[in-house]
């Protein structure tokens, strides 16, 4: 395919793109009040507890529709994901060969489910993570928290999670293709826990270890899942392998010519 059509097949997928998380984020717009209403609720907990003032503060005159623009384009790209993730694979899908289309469609249709699976994770955690970090707030005191600060919180930890219940489909995607056998995995496991942790540290909201281990966990929970999808998968290759190796070999000592069935 040219370079001309490649990019116009680029461009028909970011738009139908855009019209998804535009859709979406219209959706999420009307979504706003419950959803805030649920994330607000761990920050009001706050007040019952120190008898102080705690709530999501907004410091400008915009930044309330900021604010509220901001939650709807994220509830967009949730809602939207089974497009966005469908026109990734659209895209790529006129390279590749019959039997490769129907892996990585395969691989999309495990990805939407888990990324899915991965936000509702983030929805169920944040609130705990926001219970864990503001109990420290002194007896009297108010906690006031900026409302774009909040919505990045909510944002790195639903998002983040979403993204880390990917990570099964590439690791065996990579090893289906043959790029990444389950020894070569499980041998670089203490490079991975280590890595694992300096990106939950980067990723994660706050400055504290409490979100750093909650990003952390369902990290190293699903690469240790992938790495035992993936030796199994190399099991069944290596039967595979050895099965056909016999049935060449069955098929060399076969007798095919008249001077074979002679000697017999």
């Amino acid at each position: 395919m040219p370079l001309m059509e490649h990019l116009r097949e680029l461009k028909n997928r970011l738009i139908k793109s855009a019209a998804g998380v535009l859709v979406g984020a219209v959706i999420g717009w009307f979504l706003y009040d419950p959803i805030l209403e649920a994330l607000q609720q761990p920050v009001r907990d706050i007040a019952q507890r120190t008898g102080g003032i705690s709530g999501v503060n907004f410091s400008t005159v915009g930044s309330p529709f900021d604010f509220k623009l901001q939650l709807a384009i994220q509830i967009g790209l949730v809602i939207s994901s089974p497009i966005w993730i469908y026109q990734i694979w659209a895209f790529v899908m006129p390279g590749l060969t019959v039997k490769e289309r129907r892996y990585t469609l395969g691989y999309m249709g495990a990805a939407v489910p888990l990324f899915l699976a991965g936000v509702w994770i983030g929805w169920i955690v944040t609130p705990n993570v926001v219970r864990a970090l503001t109990q420290f707030t002194p007896s009297g005191f108010s906690n006031l928290i900026d409302g774009r600060e909040y919505i990045d919180f909510v944002t790195h930890m639903v998002l983040f999670l979403g993204l880390a219940f990917l990570v099964p489909v590439v690791l065996v995607g990579l090893n289906t293709a043959g790029v990444l056998p389950g020894r070569v995995i499980l041998k670089a496991w203490r490079i991975t826990v280590l890595l694992v942790f300096v990106l939950a540290a980067v990723a994660a909201p706050g400055a504290d270890a409490i979100s750093m281990f909650m990003l952390a966990v369902p990290l190293l929970a699903l690469f240790f899942a992938a790495i035992g999808l993936c030796l199994l998968q190399d099991k069944r290759k290596a039967r595979r392998q050895i099965k056909a190796m016999q049935e060449t070999e069955a098929i060399a000592d076969t007798p095919t010519s008249r001077e074979d069935l002679d000697k017999f």
